[in-house]
């Protein structure tokens, strides 16, 4: 029997800040807007895009534009919008400024917005920029209409500097792709080829006021104008406003350097290493942390010269086996690529045009008739700004190593979309994304990038109705259960932020999604046969049928229970929402669908003598995978779930999850107080840990990627698990709080809210549990330990639970 216990605030402002509450607006693009005018989101621009005369617009090129301007005097501000296609960098008098655009489709193209007066000077003044076009070298992620480049002026006072054709262009032929070795590399790499840079070619300084381009092309205008989505008859390029913030590059220093051959340290105080002329070296670099970063290099003479810079997650021993990430003795590396051929300068500096991820970098340096020096070599980071406003720390010591890594693991899978690896594919993939987005509300409480995501795969919707499983991306992939999933982000976004509005408009895509799969249900009441790719964890290899690994038993055929009841699942949150929007007709529907999908799943599916869900009616094969949904959906009696629980986890016969579902075998653990078993299957991201991973793998060894998002899973659950901190309404207008605390003797944590902070601390003492918890004003709740429901306020309270 539970017992109700009321704690009041003693705050005064309790009343106000809750009235304040229901009008805050989570964290958006609305800092951006606000230097945007009117005319820039509602008329075509007088900017016009421009390209290199007398190049392909389509095949691979780096251009380089040119603006020179007078100011009589330095304005207080100067604002412009800046795109190209594929990407670009903009300058202003040298500096560097901006980068972009931010990557999505071409129906909703970025623009950025810079405000540069700061880098203005009374007089002769230069904007510069470098646009590049990869074609086929470019990453999968990266959409494309036609090479293009435009900047225009925010109001009247700033179009003198509109693209049109007086700014200058110049084709820099010094660049070549570089293709990735795939064949040697034997993985899935498509995050595009590397640069073959030679510099007797480069036009050195061009971005600099005092360069001389007097040599150059006048820019062609393309004939259609720029113009904001919505506008215009054509398509290619329909603008809109960066949604998430500009990127700040930090420096980062060189790694440890571990192994050189016939390199000498450079007798030069400005200087690293000297290499001989006619000599062959290697200099061998251990980051000893995983890096996104542009490595910038630079060197002095060396005419002739061949540098190659190797990029690895991990060196490969002679069995192509990973082993130890600390260990590189008997190892070699493997990876993508760039080169640089010095033209026998001072101080050139080489630096690729997209960013790189390593590890473990190689140099290997071929020398002509000159010596060569190498000056510098660093790192400049990549990655979005996520801020690490969260804690946690239990008496568990391996939780916190957990947790740094599990958190570096996040912050090199977001950028301008979540990757899902860095080095391998950069890809937004929705079953990756959802738990990101979880971590990032959670960890950073920054939703800009979960909105953006979500966006994306709404615009990624085909006529059928499904969304693509990775947006965006020039390569369309569907996989149904991500739809779903797509479904279940919505969801979570709905319980954890007060934006209605946004959540609305998603509501006919979520109707498409689940009719789709309505359509696919048999007269058996499971769903039965399934098209596409129907991955549900890389738990199942590759086979012949579906000639790709990740697919449960059944998907083809009909009768996956898997799919079925993750329909049901996914139905269930769906009913939720549009319950919440007054839709109860369709919200019936939906709690009526799922309640026959499980009933009937349970009836065909549930196996008596081995007392758990087969994979499908044939009852042939289990899985953890069917048992975790049948406990998330209640597909059995609540009481007999935690038996089930435990079967699956100790029944090594049958199927097991990998890191990427092991995250819904940790939901059903938190759904029954198993706090034991949960710290159990966080086994394996320790065993990543005495294998000296700085971030959290793919899969358990053999793996392909050592960085991927779904294995930060652990710090969302340490926070919502662990101290038990959930939204208790839609909106996260209430906390809910449910520690899963059993095994650790104390547990400590905080976590941002809209209103403010929620820091909760568990201890066991000789009375029993002491529970310390903080709430921000205005924000109330219950904490539920030891079957004991205690109501919350604003403040902070403690509470002992005997």
């Amino acid at each position: 029997m539970s017992r109700k216990c009321k704690f009041k605030s003693t705050s005064l402002k309790q009343l106000i800040v809750l009235l304040g509450f229901f009008s805050w607006l989570p964290t958006s693009d609305s800092h951006l807007q606000t230097t945007i005018a009117p005319r820039i989101l509602n008329n075509f621009w007088p900017a016009r895009w421009l390209v290199c005369p007398g190049e392909s617009p389509t095949q691979y090129g780096v251009y380089h534009f040119r603006k020179t301007f007078e100011l009589s005097e330095i304005p207080a501000s100067f604002v412009v919008h800046v795109s190209a296609d594929n990407r670009y960098r903009l300058f202003v008098n040298g500096v560097d400024v901006c980068a972009g655009p931010a990557r999505s489709d071409r129906g909703h193209w970025n623009f950025e917005t810079v405000d540069i007066a700061k880098q203005l000077k009374k007089g002769k003044n230069t904007l510069a920029a470098i646009v590049w076009n990869a074609a086929e070298h470019a990453p999968f992620a990266q959409m494309s209409y036609q090479t293009g480049f435009i900047l225009q002026g925010n109001t009247e006072a700033e179009d003198l500097v509109n693209t049109d054709k007086t700014w200058r262009v110049l084709h820099n032929d010094a660049y070549r792709p570089l293709p990735v070795d795939r064949g040697r590399l034997q993985a899935y790499h498509v995050t595009g080829d590397g640069d073959d840079v030679d510099a007797s070619r480069y036009p050195w300084g061009w971005e600099q006021p005092n360069f001389d381009d007097s040599g150059w092309k006048n820019a062609e205008q393309l004939w259609f104008a720029g113009k904001p989505r919505g506008l215009g008859s054509d398509g290619n390029w329909m603008l809109v406003p960066r949604s998430i913030p500009l990127f700040k590059e930090e420096k980062i220093d060189l790694g440890k350097l571990v192994w050189t051959q016939q390199v000498e340290p450079s007798n030069d105080i400005d200087a690293l290493w000297d290499i001989p002329a006619h000599s062959k070296a290697t200099i061998l670099i251990d980051q000893k942390i995983l890096v996104n970063a542009f490595p910038v290099l630079t060197t002095t003479g060396g005419k002739g010269s061949k540098i190659t810079l190797t990029y690895a997650e991990a060196l490969f021993d002679k069995n192509r086996q990973k082993g130890n990430r600390n260990e590189w003795e008997g190892k070699e590396i493997i990876g993508n690529q760039d080169r640089f051929s010095p033209d026998g300068g001072k101080e050139r500096v080489f630096r690729p045009l997209w960013f790189r991820t390593w590890r473990w970098l190689q140099l290997d340096i071929e020398t002509g008739g000159e010596p060569l020096t190498i000056n510098d070599l660093h790192g400049m980071s990549y990655g979005y700004p996520l801020e690490e406003k969260a804690s946690f720390m239990s008496s568990d010591s391996s939780h916190e190593k957990i947790w740094e890594v599990g958190w570096r693991t996040a912050q090199r899978c977001a950028g301008e979309t979540y990757f899902d690896c860095p080095y391998y594919e950069q890809l937004s993939y929705i079953g990756d994304t959802r738990i990101q987005a979880l971590i990032s509300l959670y960890v950073s409480g920054d939703d800009r990038l979960v909105r953006k995501s979500i966006e994306d795969f709404d615009n990624s919707r085909i006529p059928d109705g499904l969304t693509q499983s990775r947006y965006p991306c020039n390569d369309m992939q569907i996989i149904p259960t991500y739809s779903l999933f797509w479904v279940s982000m919505i969801y979570d976004y709905w319980m954890l932020r007060n934006d209605t509005d946004f959540v609305k408009k998603f509501l006919p895509g979520i109707e498409n999604v689940l009719a789709w799969e309505e359509a696919r249900i048999a007269k058996t009441g499971m769903l039965g046969p399934v098209e596409w790719w129907n991955f549900v964890d890389w738990a199942w290899p590759w086979n012949q049928e579906e000639r790709i690994g990740g697919v449960a038993p059944s998907t083809s055929r009909g009768g996956s229970s898997i799919l079925t009841l993750q329909y049901a699942y996914t139905l269930r949150q769906a009913a939720d929402v549009f319950a919440y929007f007054g839709k109860n007709e369709k919200a019936a529907h939906f709690t009526s669908l799922a309640n026959s999908l499980v009933e009937a799943t349970y009836r065909l599916c549930w196996a008596e003598e081995q007392k758990m869900l087969a994979d499908s009616p044939s009852k042939q094969t289990f899985s953890q995978h069917a048992n975790i949904l049948a406990v998330l959906t209640d597909a059995l009696p609540k009481a007999q779930q935690p038996e089930l629980l435990h079967r699956i986890m100790t029944d090594k016969s049958i199927t097991q999850t990998t890191l990427y579902f092991r995250f819904y075998l940790l939901e059903a653990l938190k759904k029954h107080d198993m706090g034991k078993e949960f710290d159990a299957q966080l086994d394996d991201w320790r065993a990543m840990l005495d294998m000296g991973l700085s971030t959290f793998a793919e899969k358990p060894e053999p793996t392909r990627s050592d960085c991927h998002a779904w294995s930060a899973a652990p710090n969302y659950q340490f926070l919502s698990t662990i101290l038990g901190i959930n939204p208790g309404s839609p909106g996260f207008r209430t906390v809910r709080i449910q520690p899963v605390f059993r095994g650790l003797t104390f547990a400590k944590g905080k976590m941002p809210h809209p209103l403010g902070e929620i820091s909760v601390s568990l201890e066991w003492t000789r009375l029993g549990i002491k529970a310390v918890v903080s709430l921000p004003e205005g924000l109330n709740g219950e904490m539920i330990l030891q079957n004991e429901h205690k109501e919350l306020q604003g403040g902070k309270v403690q509470v002992m639970y005997f």
